[in-house]
């Protein structure tokens, strides 16, 4: 579904064929692995080959890039709240995480979604049923030999400002990282996939790269122990351009320390202009993974705070 969308802002038909060439031509730029550690795939992707028939994970794994997997089947409305969502999947999940590592994969993803709004969101319901059902997830992974990606993701939506934010990505972080260790989760073989702290994307007055580093770090700060291997960014919608002048500001930032590495997991934020760019076209190949190779030396740069902008961005 998530490829669908890319593909119809395109014009492109979402058929299998037509996924399976967009992934081809991500997975087969060259000297991807100096910025890339690692690949995020669907059940479908996990299965498919590049044209000439080799495995998209033997692909991957050649060029020494881990496969990771989506084992979330998606959310549903929590009965009672104000249409907030809880996450499935842990239906099944142990046998699942067993046969994705057998078929290659070393880690896993599990995208758990919260909204803020002014009516009470998000509900102490939906925090707790985020928290549990994402160390639950954790668990099983851990004890199926992948690595977790605890993602509890806090949308950008609505007029809020960068300080509510804070504060309530505070809470939802304390909360997740509470039933982690309440279930004995090896907090070294995890990695945390949180929101940037940003204004909502309707504010009329929107934070800076400085402002976003500071509230980021000092949340992050109060609320996951240095024992977590990585803080891995996920971008929530944000530019191409925007995603990377934040992540660069966090590891510029002297004050407050952080003792993770922050960097990123971007989504939209690597494959926008890379997808306009090849607009399905076979001709644009090579014009499309060039910009992708651009893309991931831009977001490289800001995991190490020296980018500096500008790269042809959306």
């Amino acid at each position: 579904m998530t490829c669908g969308k890319r593909l119809e802002q395109i014009g492109v038909e979402n058929s299998e064929q037509n996924r399976n060439d967009w992934r081809e031509l991500l997975y087969t730029v060259k000297d991807l692995n100096q910025f890339v550690s690692g690949v995020i795939m669907y059940d479908e992707t996990i299965r498919q080959s590049t044209a000439a028939g080799v495995p998209f994970v033997k692909v991957l794994g050649d060029e020494g890039i881990l496969t990771g997997i989506k084992v979330d089947t998606g959310i549903t409305v929590i009965e009672g709240t104000n249409d907030e969502g809880v996450t499935m999947g842990l239906d099944g999940l142990s046998q699942r995480a067993a046969d994705y590592y057998k078929m290659g994969a070393r880690f896993a993803k599990w995208r758990a979604v919260l909204k803020i709004d002014d009516d009470g969101c998000p509900s102490d319901v939906c925090i707790t049923e985020t928290a549990h059902s994402l160390a639950r997830y954790a668990q099983i992974c851990q004890h199926a030999g992948l690595v977790p990606v605890v993602e509890p993701e806090i949308l950008t939506d609505g007029k809020h400002d960068i300080k509510k934010c804070a504060r309530i990505s505070e809470k939802v972080f304390n909360a997740v990282m509470n039933e982690l260790v309440t279930q004995r989760i090896l907090l070294e073989g995890m990695l945390l996939k949180p929101n940037m702290i940003t204004s909502g994307a309707q504010a009329e007055v929107q934070a800076t790269p400085e402002e976003v580093a500071f509230f980021t770090v000092r949340t992050l700060s109060r609320t996951i122990p240095p024992a977590v291997a990585g803080v891995t960014f996920l971008s929530g919608g944000q530019s191409e351009e925007i995603a990377c002048q934040n992540l660069s500001a966090m590891n510029k930032l002297a004050d407050p320390k952080h003792p993770w590495p922050l960097t990123f997991s971007f989504g939209r934020a690597l494959q926008s202009s890379v997808l306009t760019t090849w607009n399905g076209k076979k001709e644009n190949k090579e014009a499309a993974q060039k910009r992708l190779y651009e893309r991931c030396e831009a977001a490289s740069q800001a995991a190490k705070g020296i980018y500096g902008g500008g790269s042809g961005s959306t």
